[in-house]
């Protein structure tokens, strides 16, 4: 168990709760991501562990930033990875009324107050970690006073920022969170589900309590950017008087992750760039990107495991996810030959098609055996050939050998070039005894190269690499793109792919080139390469 469920387990063999009840409570602003699917995890992994409950709870309470598209998006994506929420999800906004109402509680009882101070003078009064804040002059307001502006801000009589509520604790507070924090604000903008009922909305720190309480939650669990809020959360539940069981707040080690951003301020500038194709691109590391780049869930789920529940923060790199798209992908994803970037080849001695076989996996038989043809006609990938090769090039140069995947020996002896230089097609001859599995009738040549029939066919190819080479800028974000993170191909591949594809195969081993995944008959794209390196 980790630390969390240790604590979990000995509160329910005390009877401190009956039933465990998680949640999680994305802000409809945005796309999910990989950080999003690690704290998701964490909660409904609990839930799931002790027979409990989790919920899914949009904090709407934003109408300037939030939109039911996100909405769809994240259950889309709470579908996809399989986390159950049960019959439907939560809005924040459906508790308006009740959080107002708590809100009249915290006036009545003299807890909260109306502040008219703006931004920069309660900045100015908040103080700074080694001075004291000072309280607003506003503070001392009766409760008849507050309770009218209050309602003068409800009633949309005041124009957004002339004055706002807050909770009155102590300015002298050494955690700067509990100096009189904003509580409610006003915001005249429609919202997506509640029109134009409220123009009053209450901040984060003060309804997701309530929220909590309202759902029977047990435990909020968050990351540790959330510990100095910790005493407010519990500061608001305590002074409400609410009858039943409080939730409680535990923390755990935010995860950061290296090579990627996932802050959703950068990622929302990055979408709004138009250097990407949205917020699904399968270079971003947003749950709709990784589907859309195909990685399967259980690939996520293997790597969400592998890093666990860290009490402290921790920086995890990016590359060790692919580690485990690789371990997943190398026993179930099918071995075939496709030219990425196709060089004509014409055997000029071949009179009649040769016949071949390949197996479709390398270490698993019962993927069984395809049949191939060497055809007058094939195709190599570009960078397979040189005129000019450098020390120890083992491809196929201007009167040099290689062996063909499968098949046999070819010697090219002719280039073909357009106009302006570049190579249109090499002529090469074919050594019938090299058939491979033939041994070769004693020969032997240094390099053995992929290639495709003339029976293959053409289709679009996106070959994705890393969106950022360094750590990105974070004043000139845009800049620090890789302009080379995707590259497009009129690629070829075996006719047999397409038999493959109909039986339900759309992940496969292209030899030499990475794994890749067929969304239709008319694209693949790269999900990783077929090697690399992380660091934990």
């Amino acid at each position: 168990m980790n630390f969390i469920e240790k604590m979990i387990k000995k509160e329910l063999e005390n009877k401190t709760y009956n039933k465990i009840v998680t949640r999680f409570p994305p802000e409809p602003n945005g796309y999910l991501h990989i950080g999003s699917a690690f704290a998701i995890n964490i909660s409904y992994q609990v839930a799931k562990k002790f027979n409990g409950k989790f919920n899914l709870r949009f904090d709407d309470t934003n109408p300037l930033k939030e939109d039911l598209s996100f909405v769809k998006a994240i259950e889309e994506d709470f579908k996809w990875m399989g986390f159950d929420y049960g019959e439907k999800a939560y809005y924040g906004s459906d508790y308006s009324e009740q959080i107002y109402g708590y809100a009249i509680t915290l006036i009545e009882k003299g807890l909260a107050y109306v502040c008219h101070l703006n931004q920069d003078e309660m900045r100015n009064y908040r103080g700074t970690l080694t001075e004291k804040g000072k309280n607003s002059p506003y503070r001392e307001r009766s409760v008849e006073e507050n309770l009218m502006w209050f309602e003068k801000m409800k009633s949309g009589e005041l124009p957004a920022g002339a004055c706002v509520l807050r909770a009155k604790i102590d300015m002298k507070d050494p955690n700067l969170v509990m100096r009189d924090p904003v509580i409610y604000r006003i915001i005249h903008e429609s919202h997506y589900r509640t029109l134009d009922a409220w123009c009053i909305y209450p901040m984060y720190d003060f309804a997701h309590p309530i929220q909590d309480y309202i759902e029977g939650v047990t435990h909020s669990l968050c990351s540790n950017e959330f510990v100095n809020h910790r005493p407010l959360y519990e500061w608001v539940l305590n002074h409400l008087d609410l009858p039943n069981q409080l939730p409680r707040q535990i923390e755990f080690g935010r995860l950061n992750m290296t090579g990627v951003v996932t802050s959703k301020r950068y990622l929302k500038q990055l979408v709004a760039s138009g250097v990407l194709d949205g917020w699904n691109d399968p270079r971003l590391p947003t749950l709709m990107g990784l589907k859309e780049r195909g990685i399967t869930p259980s690939a996520i789920f293997s790597f969400l495991n592998e890093i666990g529940v860290p009490k402290n923060e921790s920086t995890i790199d990016y590359k060790m996810l692919e580690y485990f798209v690789r371990e997943e992908l190398k026993p179930t994803a099918p071995c075939l030959m496709t030219v990425i970037d196709p060089l004509k080849v014409i055997i000029t001695n071949l009179e009649q098609e040769e016949s071949l076989e390949a197996e479709n996996h390398f270490e698993d038989e019962t993927f069984g055996k395809r049949p191939l043809f060497l055809t007058k006609e094939i195709y190599i990938e570009r960078e397979d050939f040189s005129e000019n090769p450098p020390l120890k090039y083992k491809r196929l140069t201007l009167g040099g050998e290689v062996r063909l995947k499968h098949g046999f020996f070819i010697h090219c002896h002719d280039v073909i070039k357009d106009e302006n230089g570049e190579i249109l097609e090499l002529h090469c001859t074919y050594d019938p005894e090299t058939k491979s599995g033939s041994g070769f009738a004693g020969r032997k040549v240094k390099g053995t190269i992929h290639w495709v029939s003339s029976y293959s066919r053409s289709i679009e190819t996106r070959a994705y690499e890393d969106l950022f080479l360094e750590a990105p800028d974070d004043d000139h974000l845009i800049e620090s793109v890789n302009p080379d993170s995707k590259k497009v191909y009129n690629s070829r591949v075996e006719n047999f792919m397409d038999e493959l594809f109909d039986k339900g195969h759309k992940r496969f081993q292209f030899i030499r080139q990475g794994y890749y995944y067929m969304p239709s008959k008319d694209l693949i794209q790269r999900i990783v390469t077929l090697k690399g390196s992380h660091k934990k």
